[in-house]
């Protein structure tokens, strides 16, 4: 088993969830968050003032996946998260990281 994290623009959450949906994954954990990368932030104007914004806004998408499917929820994500043309600063990330057990809280063992 994997856990897929992929941090995404806010705005493609909704896209990105119907198209892993239209693959059969039905659960996934989202959560806020904030950071930069290459694009180091930006600038916002507000009541005339200039500011600066450091860490923008983010959604990170955990999913954990078997073997056997992590090649295409990692392609859905991709195609379904992507805002411009391919290359484009700040779309996001996935990572894929080796889970070495899983429990459901609410099992009785």
């Amino acid at each position: 088993m994997r856990l897929i994290l992929a941090t995404i623009q806010p705005t493609k959450l909704a896209t990105v969830r119907a198209a892993l949906e239209q693959i059969g994954v039905h659960s996934l954990t989202v959560c806020d968050a904030q950071g930069y990368a290459r694009q180091r932030g930006q600038t916002a104007r507000f009541r005339g003032n200039e500011y600066r914004i450091d860490l923008l806004r983010k959604l990170t998408i955990e999913i954990g996946v078997e073997e056997d499917q992590i090649e295409q929820v990692i392609e859905t994500i991709g195609l379904a998260a992507r805002t411009g043309h391919e290359g484009q600063i700040g779309d996001g990330k996935i990572f894929i990281l080796p889970v070495t057990m899983a429990m459901d809280i609410g099992a009785a063992s």
